[in-house]
């Protein structure tokens, strides 16, 4: 027979069951590990698309408020100024070297660098110096001169001149990615949350209306 414990000796506990980890289903574990990585990218994605977006936003704006610019042109603005224009160049009778001295005379005068697309004496008293986008009217018997012409919008010039692709076909490069990285967000975006909160819940019904919006719009409006 076996011999009782000791009332001295402790009693051992007897070993619990190993604990075993449910089951997994493995679409569900592959779901897990490709949203982290995707929102990664995401996140990356749009920091690298900030900066073109600015550009492409604002200039999408201007553009499409063309007719509400007093200037009716989002890129550039226009502008009249008076400048008194001091002493002149002594007549040399010598009407081409005399338009010339005065054009150059006035250049210096206003800081203009650009040559002259032509000097074209009015009358006797009377020169326009025209430049692309500007013009200056010389009047030599007052000593001054109307200055008139266009000048670039602090950023929209640059904006435009991006968005408006005139920087052609090295600039198309840039530009077709920056459209697939969008189209690389767009898309990522719709499976990064999962539940009523993603695509089989609110996500989807939002996704819905954004395609409904344009769809609607020109069914509504007629079409092209």
């Amino acid at each position: 027979m076996a011999e009782a414990p000791a009332d001295d000796e402790p009693v051992q506990d007897a070993p619990s069951p190993a604990k075993v980890a449910p089951p997994t289903k493995l679409g569900k574990s592959k779901s897990i590990a490709i949203r982290p990585t995707l929102r990664a990218l995401h996140r990356d994605m749009g920091y690298l698309a900030v900066g073109l977006t600015l550009v492409y936003a604002s200039s999408g704006i201007a553009v499409n408020h063309l007719t509400d610019w007093k200037d009716g042109d989002a890129s550039f603005k226009t502008y009249t100024r008076e400048v008194a224009l001091g002493q002149l160049p002594a007549k040399t009778g010598n009407a081409e070297a005399d338009d010339r001295a005065l054009s150059d005379a006035v250049r210096a005068k206003l800081g203009i660098t650009q040559e002259p697309r032509e000097v074209y004496r009015l009358d006797p008293g009377k020169v326009d110096i025209t430049f692309d986008k500007r013009t200056v009217h010389v009047d030599e018997e007052a000593k001054k001169a109307i200055d008139e012409g266009q000048e670039p919008r602090f950023f929209l010039r640059l904006a435009n001149w991006l968005h408006l692709n005139r920087g052609k076909k090295q600039w198309t490069y840039f530009a077709d990615a920056y459209a697939a990285g969008l189209l690389f967000l767009a898309i990522s975006g719709i499976f990064m949350l999962p539940g009523k909160k993603g695509l089989v819940g609110r996500g989807g019904i939002l996704v819905a209306i954004g395609i409904a919006i344009p769809v609607l719009y020109v069914t509504l409006s007629g079409g092209p």
